[in-house]
């Protein structure tokens, strides 16, 4: 009867999804590449973003912009003083409200605010940060859409296969391209067609070292008797996209050749589920290693033990008597564990700062900066969003964590230099010193979220793990 439902949800996704994206996935070419600026710029090659729309406005010249396409298209041409004069004249006296994914955009409003008193001490403004829980993001930003003039200036924003078919690829959010930041990646406002990345977080895989269980590769936490801990698919949505990524052809050319450098034991438990998965690559139109990514992802899912958030997971596997457990959280937890006789950052590995390790370490994925495109505010917006990812200052709401890389890579390195991540242990908590941006693009083998490709294969791949069976742990 699964076989049936399987197939059934299978076949209508597939319909779907070529009349909603006819085309996209064969003409796009998309892939992520191994660095922050390529990876985003691939992210909207094949669909309206309003970065393409500047692109394609370039092109015509003869086709005006008007409201807040003009006014980006503006902005993108100023420094962050001549933004910052803007923003003085537009919004002092005012309320600047944003939302965002993170909280941290609060802390970040104030040290702006003092930055452009520096340039005009009568300057003042008033501002509001909104987090919405569970998710509702999109909804209360689509809300606020229809109105005339929006509530909110900006969004920060995560979930890349959501921001691409909901906000961006109906117009609802718009992207502003600061000069400095161009600058600092090599490109211009006008060659960039991605979104704007403020910072990539990742999730690394980790283990408890108090017992004898060994996990040397990533296909270990799929193996036989593994549970790990993770937030899960239907906690965090950003888990699934990590889910669908595993099956673009690079990361699923990652799982095989983890795969063959396993035991013949092991081999043997993974082979026959491979095998089972290869009809199922092909249904999907997966690569000559799809069926590994397939094969990977049932097992995880059968088998991960589902937690509400990664803060628990981090308490769990720091406590000693947690002997053999594993989990999938990100990495900056590890900031907040108060050592004591039991509980240590030292009772946990980072499984791929281990020696020999083989396979992917852990996902990554951004958070985004947006205009609305009905923004109160745009020019104060404009030049929040260039403070935040031209500035060490705008950043360090978010600097101050390991794990979190500034996609300014001038801004990186000022942060590292302040913070001193890759020693943040020290010698005494070697799972704290953060090896830093590049090390888990490449030789970590961190899978980076691509929004384009999520959102191609959300219909297909997505709705083919929704059908996957959870472990219920005690059953």
């Amino acid at each position: 009867m699964k076989k049936k439902v399987l197939a059934t949800v299978l076949t209508f996704s597939m319909v779907i999804s070529s009349l909603v994206g006819c085309g996209s996935a064969a003409n796009s070419g998309t892939t992520t590449t191994d660095t922050q600026t390529k990876t985003e710029t691939t992210a909207t090659t094949t669909n309206d973003s309003g970065s393409e729309q500047k692109a394609e406005t370039a092109a015509e010249p003869a086709k005006e912009l008007t409201g807040i396409d003009a006014i980006i298209a503006e902005a993108e041409g100023m420094t962050m003083e001549e933004l910052a004069k803007k923003a003085i004249e537009e919004s002092n006296g005012k309320t600047f409200y944003g939302v965002g994914n993170s909280s941290r955009g609060k802390s970040a409003l104030p040290v702006f605010i003092e930055y452009l008193q520096s340039i005009d001490p009568s300057y003042n403004m008033e501002f509001e940060w909104q987090q919405p829980k569970n998710n509702k993001i999109f909804e209360q930003l689509t809300s606020d859409s229809l109105k005339s003039e929006g509530t909110f200036a900006m969004t920060l924003i995560q979930d890349g296969n959501q921001i691409q078919s909901k906000m961006v690829d109906t117009d609802i959010l718009k992207t502003f391209i600061p000069k400095e930041w161009a600058e600092a990646n090599g490109t211009t406002a006008d060659a960039y067609t991605g979104f704007l990345p403020l910072q990539t977080l990742n999730k690394v895989f980790m283990y408890n070292n108090q017992g004898t269980v060994s996990f040397s590769n990533c296909w270990d936490f799929v193996y036989e008797g593994s549970h790990p801990l993770f937030m899960g698919v239907d906690s965090e949505i950003v888990g699934k996209n990590f889910l669908m990524m595993l099956t673009e052809d690079k990361y699923a050319t990652w799982l095989k050749e983890a795969y063959d450098k396993l035991d013949d034991t092991k081999k043997a438990y993974f082979e026959p589920t491979i095998k089972e998965m290869q009809a199922d690559a092909n249904d999907l139109g997966l690569g000559a290693n799809g069926a590994y990514a397939l094969a990977w992802i049932k097992l995880w899912v059968n088998s991960y033990n589902e937690q509400t958030d990664d803060g628990p997971i981090c308490n769990t596997l720091v406590d000693a008597s947690a002997k053999d457990q594993a989990g999938l959280l990100v990495y900056s937890k590890l900031r907040s564990v108060e050592e004591s006789a039991t509980v240590s950052v030292n009772n946990i590995n980072v499984a791929a700062y281990q020696d020999g390790y083989t396979g992917i370490g852990g996902y990554g994925y951004c958070h985004y900066l947006f205009l609305t495109k009905n923004s109160p505010l745009p020019w104060t917006a404009c030049a929040f969003i260039a403070y935040m990812t031209c500035t060490e200052k705008g950043f360090e709401a978010w600097g101050k964590d390991m794990g979190g890389y500034s996609a300014n890579p001038n801004v990186a390195q000022e942060i590292e230099a302040t913070f001193h991540h890759s020693q943040g242990g020290g010698d005494e908590f070697p799972a704290k010193n953060d090896r830093g941006y590049d090390w888990w693009t490449t030789t970590g083998e961190l899978v980076l979220e691509d929004p384009a490709y999520c959102s191609e294969v959300s219909f297909t791949v997505g709705s083919w793990i929704d059908v996957l069976d959870h472990y219920t742990p005690g059953e």
